[in-house]
């Protein structure tokens, strides 16, 4: 049904509604501790659905209200436009990171995919 079609008192809430695949990758971003991350690409196998551009495209959305700095790139590197909050919350919370090299673009650390990745290991009986 389109929006047009809705009643207008009912358009406000069909907008407010997020779409059951944002609902999930947004829980599952709300599930990672601080501390770890996961890649989009996690995520959406986490889920068994989508893939990374899908769960990009859900963070860039609707993220702002979760945890959005732990759901990172496979590479590590922090998001555009977004690095000093993200690094901000990965200092808070012990996130570890790697520092960058001279070379390297506004000298910014990339997170340490080694150690911070999280794979849900310790909630995983809770997935479903």
């Amino acid at each position: 049904m389109s929006e047009e079609r809705l009643p207008r008192d009912a358009r406000a809430e069909y907008a407010d509604e997020l779409p059951e695949y944002a609902e999930r990758v947004l829980e599952v971003a709300e599930l990672i501790p601080p501390g770890r991350v996961m890649t989009y690409g996690d995520v959406a196998e986490w889920l068994e659905e989508g893939g990374p551009r899908q769960v990009g495209r859900v963070m860039a959305l609707y993220g702002g209200a979760v945890p959005w700095w732990r759901v990172t790139r496979a590479d590590g590197t922090l998001l555009p436009g977004h690095e000093l909050r993200a690094l901000e919350n990965y200092r808070a919370e012990g996130t570890p990171l790697k520092e960058a090299s001279r070379a390297s673009e506004g000298h910014l650390p990339r997170v340490d995919m080694k150690r911070a990745r999280w794979d849900g290991g310790e909630h995983a009986q809770g997935h479903t």
